[in-house]
């Protein structure tokens, strides 16, 4: 993943929108990576993928309810 400083990326904002459109671009402050910058059609396939796995651990969980492969939560709590 390329990386720009926040100074570079500063003086430079129309080429990180220009590289940020290729593929996701950190923005490093004080030797720190501390932001991500992606085009709206990346973030758009990750939110995406993020639901899909979502429904499919509410499909998981309701199927294994539903086969009582399920853990009381009262003795699951009092076992940690």
């Amino acid at each position: 993943m390329h990386t720009l400083t926040a100074s570079d990326a500063k003086r430079n904002f129309g080429d990180l929108l220009v590289i940020a459109q290729r593929a996701p671009l950190k923005i490093s402050k004080n030797s720190k990576d501390n932001v991500v910058v992606m085009s709206i059609k990346y973030f758009e396939e990750l939110e995406a993928m993020k639901v899909e796995y979502l429904e499919h651990c509410f499909k998981s969980a309701k199927e294994d309810v539903n086969k009582g492969n399920a853990a009381d939560g009262d003795s699951f709590l009092n076992s940690l």
